[in-house]
């Protein structure tokens, strides 16, 4: 079997969307991809975060926010960014690595709007969704580009 794709999902903070996206493609694709997330800094795991991906059956509570040197050791084939901030701000990576960037809404953001709790986790609910459905196109969305 081939080895596996190594992707660095890549967001400004490491709290909330390249989390959701490192566990979904943990739980999706871990027969194709090693994925692994980092920030540009490291803001902490967001709680609801934690608890929307919980809701979908997808446990990333032992996962911990990472600055990039935090990853510099692992040669990547792909480093996606998921939120515009992250790709404006992406150092350059050596060796042969892709990247790729799909710009989801920022959760945490959209919920210091809400009035409710509810209506701030659903913002955290569709968010999930998105990046799920990224997620169940990888890794041939990477290769049609």
């Amino acid at each position: 079997m081939a080895d596996k794709l190594k992707v660095l999902f890549l967001c400004t903070g490491n709290s909330c969307r390249s989390q959701m996206a490192e566990g979904w493609a943990r739980y999706l694709k871990d027969d194709v991809i090693e994925p692994y997330s980092a920030g540009i800094e490291s803001q902490g795991l967001n709680p609801n975060a934690v608890k929307v991906m919980a809701e979908a059956g997808v446990d990333i509570s032992s996962q911990r926010s990472k600055r990039l040197e935090d990853v510099q050791h692992v040669q990547f084939d792909w480093v996606i960014t998921v939120c515009d901030s992250a790709n404006e701000s992406c150092p350059l990576f050596p060796g042969k690595v892709k990247r790729f960037h799909v710009s989801f809404d920022d959760p945490p953001k959209l919920a210091k709007t809400a009035k409710t709790e509810e209506e701030a986790r659903a913002h955290y609910r569709r968010v999930r969704d998105e990046i799920r459905k990224f997620i169940e196109t990888l890794p041939n969305h990477l290769f049609e580009r």
